[in-house]
């Protein structure tokens, strides 16, 4: 090892220490990996220690320059980087050990991975010379993990680690986004070699397109101005291509409705009459028939999935042209067969698009005024049918209800995490939003458990922010112990419980699927949650009045526990439903919009 005559100061635990210049000197694996994540500018790494972590984790403690957040199971630390990712412009950064320290981890990789969500995993691996050989907290993790990440690392020699770190953040942000796992041997974290970070990476085999063909947008332009029933359909790629500000200059030029899909909600201003509603499967009466009706839909950042369009045949009856803008080339044509493909990054080709637009009205090439006017006549007379409506005189508490006051009281300014049932589309139903990377939930795999720690990932990257999570008395249990965390890094997260006794949307489906047979679907073991949250630390309260949600609420934001954990178990009535609702298999026009039509 060479040792450098320049020397810096840097601040350890309880004292300072004299540090050789990394620059010109060998450094340990473990010492490569802190230093690549400081490279990267990482501010809080999420993460669970183990016998394959440990040269990593000592040389954490080394360090100042992030911060280690320790959960209470490896799900959660996934989790919390994933939410760190959705609500940032930020690659996710967790660290788990070998064995079940990495399958612990899966759910929450999958999950990342079906919404295409930036992030790097690094997970311990027994040494080098253990692989294959059954040794103690041994896993095919590379074989284990391939199906469910962009890409993942097996590193076999230290000299290759800052390289392929600087793959794995390079992989995981280009392009269609996604996790990416990086392997490393305990032999590798106690190896040593000189450090040199890449200021940047090539690889032959990934180039991902950046711009649109300007063919296609000219084909895209013309169809667009010259429709007589057009629809703007937009999903989660607007979100992660941070180009809501270009989609909102998009559809306000040009007067067309819009819709988003559950993970484009935000995308698109929701006060604005355009918006009319998400679609799908739980989206309003109105977004879906005029999908379902247009003659020229744009789709942008969205893949067609089966809860969006429902069954394929019934959605190709219409006849409609169909443009189709995504980073991915796999998703266009994937589910539905569309007309004019571009392939580019989102926020550049909808830049282009409104270049372009503009240049063709500005020549006297603009929409069909007197067909749009019709149109949204038909849209307007769709929304009357007011298919989000429920009881507001009840004497119990809806959960559309303790929703609309979530976000009359928080000025629908919070972020909002929810886990998944009927909670989360009661969520997303009735907490307008205005502002993209504020609706943080699981789309693609629909994981229950990730509402908690995606609020403490949310708090960590948004220091002082209202955040809620909209959770059931089912998810929450999944990964309640990170109640825990949330008290040693003092997360003021603020719990909307929204607690029917049942596995919500389980129950929904057997009433209207399976002749009322509730099979498990009742939880008839609950805990005090109020009593759980304060052996925790925390704040809880029990709400079982309709007029007791909102000064709950106030109080829990603004009030005395401004600062503390809340958890408000707010009783519910147990047989609401999510209304409307396209059962599998259906059609997107074939709702059921109120419980009087069962």
């Amino acid at each position: 090892m060479s040792v450098s005559t320049r020397v810096r100061w840097c601040r350890r635990p309880g004292s300072l220490n004299l540090v050789e210049d990394v620059n010109s000197m060998e450094l340990t694996g473990a010492e490569i990996v802190v230093r690549c994540l400081q490279e990267e500018g990482v501010k809080h790494l999420f993460g669970y220690p183990g016998g394959a972590v440990l040269y990593i984790y000592d040389e954490i403690y080394k360090q100042d320059k992030f911060e280690h957040i320790l959960v209470r199971h490896e799900q959660a630390a996934v989790h919390a980087a994933d939410a760190y990712a959705r609500s940032t412009e930020q690659v996710g950064v967790c660290i788990v050990t070998s064995g079940p320290g990495v399958t612990n981890a899966v759910t929450g990789i999958a999950t990342a991975y079906m919404d295409s969500i930036p992030m790097v995993i690094i997970s311990g691996q027994v040494p080098s010379h253990a692989i294959g050989q059954d040794a103690f907290q041994e896993c095919d993790t590379v074989g284990i993990t391939r199906p469910c990440v962009k890409h993942n690392f097996l590193v076999k020699n230290v000299k290759d680690l800052a390289e392929t770190m600087k793959k794995a953040f390079h992989i995981a942000a280009t392009g269609r986004p996604g996790p990416v796992l990086v392997d490393i041997p305990k032999d590798i974290t106690r190896d040593k070699c000189k450090f040199e970070y890449p200021k940047s990476v090539a690889m032959r085999s990934y180039n991902p397109v950046v711009k649109g063909h300007q063919g296609q947008l000219k084909k895209a332009v013309q169809l667009l101005l010259g429709a007589q029933r057009p629809m703007i359909y937009t999903g989660g790629g607007v979100i992660l291509a941070n180009a809501s500000t270009e989609l909102n200059e998009f559809v306000d030029l040009l007067g067309y409705p819009c819709t988003n899909t559950l993970m484009g909600l935000g995308g698109y201003k929701a006060s604005d009459p355009k918006f009319v509603g998400m679609l799908g499967m739980h989206g309003t009466y109105e977004a879906n028939n005029a999908m379902q009706n247009c003659d020229v839909l744009v789709a942008i950042g969205a893949r067609f999935d089966d809860r969006v369009i429902g069954n394929p045949k019934h959605f190709a009856q219409n006849p409609r042209k169909i443009i189709h803008v995504d980073i991915d080339p796999s998703s266009i044509s994937k589910r539905v067969k569309v007309d004019v493909p571009i392939v580019g990054e989102i926020k550049e080709t909808l830049r282009d698009l409104l270049s372009a637009v503009r240049e063709a009205m500005a020549a006297g090439t603009k929409p069909d005024g007197t067909a749009l006017n019709a149109w949204w006549a038909q849209i307007n007379e769709w929304r009357k049918r007011d298919c989000l409506s429920y009881d507001r005189k009840a004497k119990t508490i809806k959960p559309q209800f303790a929703v609309e006051k979530l976000w009359e009281i928080t000025h629908g300014d919070a972020f909002v995490t929810s886990d998944v049932g009927q909670h989360q589309m009661f969520a997303a139903q009735f907490y307008r939003f205005d502002k993209p990377r504020r609706w943080i939930n699981s789309g693609g795999l629909g994981t229950m458990g990730v509402g908690l720690p995606y609020a403490m990932g949310v708090l960590l990257a948004h220091p002082g922010a209202k955040v809620a999570c909209v959770t059931g008395e089912g998810s929450i249990q999944m990964c309640i112990q990170e109640l825990s965390t949330c008290k040693q890094y003092n997360l003021p997260v603020k719990i909307i419980n929204l607690n029917n006794r049942y596995l919500g949307m389980v129950r929904q489906w057997q009433q209207i699927e399976y002749g009322k047979r509730y099979s498990e679907s009742y939880m008839d073991a609950l805990p005090d949650f109020v009593a759980l949250a304060e052996a925790y630390g925390h704040v809880g309260m029990q709400i079982t009045r309709p007029e007791d949600v909102a000064p709950a609420l106030e109080k829990a934001f603004y009030g005395e526990w401004k600062d503390r954990l809340v958890f408000l178990d707010i009783i519910t009535d147990q047989e609401e439903n999510v209304w409307p609702m396209v059962q599998a298999g259906k059609g997107l026009t074939d709702m059921i919009v109120s419980a009087e039509e069962l």
